[in-house]
């Protein structure tokens, strides 16, 4: 594969902290992103000063480093003057990008600074091209794509757009799709649209099949992936046209900084020069031990349901590479495994004093960690040898056979903390230096970093020499002499005069080359002229223009979701029986797993009356077309669009019913809401991160007759590529050979807490885990509805017959004023499995770590 004429991406790395930053300038980033102080989408990571962001953003700079500031939060509506204030003081700043989900964000900045850069952030979940053509008018320069697309995928996206994609290539993985997650919010009122993710994900659950509890073997961390390792994947990438890999991690050291940073920076130079990596397995074991759950390729080759997750674990273990083959009285014998000794890796990569884990079958057959320091090493043979630990650490016949991981390298903080200390290891910029002398002019010298060239004169004019002059040599030795300053001498020239010797002070030299490095350094740091800033009054103004003048107050209208086609049955015997009025109902959303269900299902409800919408996937990735075309020939009433490139795609083939936007577009302020109606969406329904205050201040501020609030629901909360249903219920791989265990099975999973949730999958075979507590928004509805909301849903998820018909009567009868507000929770509540909760809604403070 010939890829060395391709250019570099840029290496982009996680800062968390000032010595991260360090790392990465010193190991080989091209970039690196950190937070956006107060707005800081890792809410538990440290929240820069201004005065610290100015700091990294300077020596960055000065290092040829860009850095990239993480705005990637919702922004509510009572936030839009203090955006507007922490704009203004960090883009005199001169950031090289910011990294933003919420699209009103994007509208606010290019308002204040028409030529800032952009970045749309992996949160606005982009997983096609028609979503970057259909945000074409924002003017985003680049955009992060879904993880869980694959190479494939990303080349697919790349070949259909001008734009830069940038894509992850290590760290983390969310088992949900980014700006897809509600299970922090649902759970525990913390919202992953906001930095305060409770990593969810990473929590132990028990897994219920069609109502008993299912023995998985000591695995109970199902929906934990293994961290994402793309190393071996970078060739494909560059071919792919990847502009940007990007690593995951503000949370983590500088240890994880560097060893990534290094990694990658080398697997990139080697791909260029169409040169296979040395040693992988020696990467990956030294990434591993900076920080690893496991590492896997993640989505880059498709869905692998099998491999991951491996349930077993959700924290650091760091690089696997043996098992115990024999335990000793203090010692014990290892063997590596054949794939890592196919890969080249030897028994002598273990040093004493590093550390190491063993994972191990308790005499109750579950999974138990143990390790150790290791004391000393003796090699036994190539792939063989025998690790001995102080006598406090027992050892035990049950760790026979036990996996056996590498996680700490006693020397690594060490070398990191040389590689941005020792002047010989610190990153230094190539410079170009020409001088030229003559008798009876002064010395004219010159440093060139090829952006930046400054040039002084010496301030007295060259003599003649008594003896020895001027001459290249001493000129050349004097000018490079930078091991102080971020410069190295790269090229030299000189022009002296051939006919006569040349006297100059030394001393004059020495002060030309200092005061050339510091105005070489200024010039880096100043970074360009200041940019353009819109007045604060005058931004202030805009974003009241944008806001809707209040309308007349049309009484609210319900929007009922349907999820089977048997709740349709129920919903259309209901109406034909005169248990409920058609009449009541403004609009019956199908949202179902099998598109086949659609048109017999759009017709009953038809056939009563009823106006029937047909909601999309979540996710809309290259080649799933499909689904989108066969909406356009059911030709319903209304398409509810769940991600912008289906929005593209609908309005592209000129569908001509209405197009209704969903929570899933995450709209929390009226300058997102206002550019998606501009752009021909019908209406919207509101993000679910908005409790009752934020959403009667959108309210008031938007066109409240076309914004919708889902009144109840069982919240959606993980939307996955994974399916826990072939992984935990089949050994397939994929919807090809897992045998559709979820056509069969009903599968809740119960977490640490106590709290159920029930998992349900979609045409492409998505799986949503939804909260098993319905939720509900009634207390608030009569306030929102005088104050204009033309829409509130209920989304109903498994109900049916009796319980279905009572609770959206109840609903039609408290809209109609026919039921008071606590008769209406009590109906609902009687028939509640699990209960029922005001869930977000109710939560009036943001959350605050414990660290804060």
């Amino acid at each position: 594969m010939e890829i060395q004429n391709l250019k570099r991406p840029e290496l982009l790395l996680p800062v968390g902290t000032k010595d991260m930053a360090l790392a990465a300038i010193h190991n080989g980033a091209d970039a690196i992103f950190m937070g956006v102080p107060g707005f800081n989408a890792r809410g538990r990571s440290h929240d820069f000063q201004i005065e610290e962001v100015k700091e990294i953003i300077d020596t960055c700079h000065l290092h040829g480093v860009k850095v990239n500031l993480a705005f990637n939060i919702l922004i509510f509506q009572n936030e839009l003057r203090s955006a507007v204030e922490v704009l203004e003081k960090i883009l005199p700043l001169k950031p090289d990008a910011f990294i933003v989900q919420d699209l009103g964000l994007v509208r606010l900045i290019r308002q204040m600074a028409p030529e800032q850069r952009v970045h749309a952030s992996t949160q606005m979940s982009i997983s096609n091209a028609e979503a970057i053509q259909w945000l074409d008018d924002l003017g985003i320069q680049r955009f992060v794509l879904a993880r869980e697309n694959s190479i494939k995928e990303i080349q697919a996206i790349k070949q259909n757009t001008t734009k830069e994609i940038e894509v992850f290539v290590h760290g983390a993985l969310c088992v949900s799709y980014s700006g897809q997650c509600f299970t922090s919010e649902g759970i525990g009122g913390r919202s992953a649209n906001r930095g305060q993710c409770a990593q969810s994900c990473r929590f132990s659950y028990e897994m219920h099949v069609d109502g008993e509890k299912r023995d998985l073997q000591g695995k109970s961390f199902l929906v934990s992936p293994q961290d994402l390792c793309g190393i071996n994947e970078v060739p494909s990438l560059l071919q792919a046209g990847v502009d940007c890999f990007k690593v995951e991690g503000r949370l983590k050291t500088p240890e994880y900084v560097a060893t990534a940073a290094r990694s990658f920076d080398e697997a990139i130079t080697s791909a260029q020069s169409n040169q296979s990596l040395s040693s992988p397995v020696l990467m990956k074991k030294q990434m591993a031990s900076a920080f690893s759950r496991g590492f896997y390729s993640g989505w880059f080759h498709g869905v692998n349901h099998q491999e991951l997750v491996d349930g077993t674990f959700s924290s650091h273990r760091g690089f696997e590479f043996g098992k115990i083959l024999r335990v000793n009285g203090s010692s014990l014998e290892v063997e590596l495994t054949e794939t890592n000794v196919q890969q080249g890796l030897k028994a002598d990569f273990i040093k004493a004093g590093d550390g190491i884990l063993w994972v191990y079958k308790d005499r109750n057959g579950q999974s138990v960690e143990k390790g150790g320091f290791v004391f000393a090493v003796k090699t036994l043979s190539p792939r063989r040898f025998e690790l001995e630990f102080s006598r406090d650490i027992a050892m035990d016949g049950l760790y026979l056979g036990a996996r056996v991981f590498y996680n700490h390298d006693k020397d690594l903080k060490k070398d990191v903390t040389l590689s941005v200390e020792d002047k010989q290891r610190k990153k230094r910029l190539p410079v170009f230096i020409r001088a030229e002398a003559s008798l009876g002019k002064p010395l004219k010298v010159e440093y060139s970093d090829g952006k930046y060239t400054v040039s002084a004169s010496s301030e007295n004019v060259c003599e003649t020499a008594k003896s020895k002059g001027l001459n290249s040599l001493d000129l050349r030795e004097e000018l490079f002499a930078l091991m102080g300053s971020p410069f190295r001498g790269e090229g030299f020239s000189c022009e002296l005069d051939a006919e006569t010797p040349l006297f100059l002070p030394h001393r004059q030299i020495k002060e030309l080359r200092q005061q050339l490095v510091k105005e070489l350094t200024d010039l880096r740091i100043q970074n360009g002229a200041a940019p353009v800033i819109a007045p604060q009054a005058q931004v202030m103004e805009w974003i009241a223009s944008k806001k809707i003048a209040e309308g007349k107050v049309q009484g609210v209208k319900l929007n009922l979701l349907l999820r089977d086609k048997g709740q349709v049955e129920d919903i259309a015997n209901a109406i034909k029986a005169g248990e409920l009025l058609a009449s009541g109902i403004h609009l019956a959303i199908l949202d179902f797993e099998f598109g086949l269900d659609f048109e017999p299902s759009l017709n009953l409800l038809r056939a009563t009356g009823l106006k029937v919408g047909i909601a999309t996937t979540r996710i809309l990735k290259p080649n799933e077309h499909r689904n989108v075309k066969h909406l356009l020939n059911l030709n319903p009433d209304a398409i509810l669009a769940r991600n912008l490139g289906a929005i593209q795609y609908l309005q592209a083939n000129a569908y001509q019913g209405q197009i209704l936007g969903d929570f899933s577009l995450n709209v929390a302020n009226h300058l997102t809401a206002q550019y998606l109606l501009d752009k021909g969406i019908s209406s919207v329904c509101l993000g679910y991160d908005l409790n009752h205050l934020q959403v009667s201040e959108l309210i008031q501020a938007g066109q409240a007759e076309r914004f919708e609030v889902t009144a109840y629901q069982y919240m959606p909360s993980f939307h996955m590529e994974h399916c826990v249903f072939a992984a935990f219920l089949s050994k397939g791989s994929s919807f090809k050979d897992c045998g559709k265990p979820c056509e069969k099975h009903d599968v809740k999973l119960k977490d640490q807490f106590g709290n159920w949730h029930q998992i349900k999958p979609d045409q492409e075979c998505r799986n949503t885990m939804y909260n098993g507590t319905s939720q509900s928004a009634a207390r608030y509805v009569k306030e929102w509805e005088a104050l204009g909301l033309g829409y509130i849903r209920y989304e109903a998820l498994k109900e049916r017959g009796a319980e279905l018909i009572t609770k959206v009567q109840a609903h039609l009868d408290f809209i109609s004023g026919k039921k008071e507000l606590e008769s209406l929770i009590k109906d609902i509540g009687d028939v509640e499995s699990y209960g029922l909760s005001e869930s977000h809604f109710q939560r009036e403070k943001e959350y605050q770590s414990r660290k804060k």
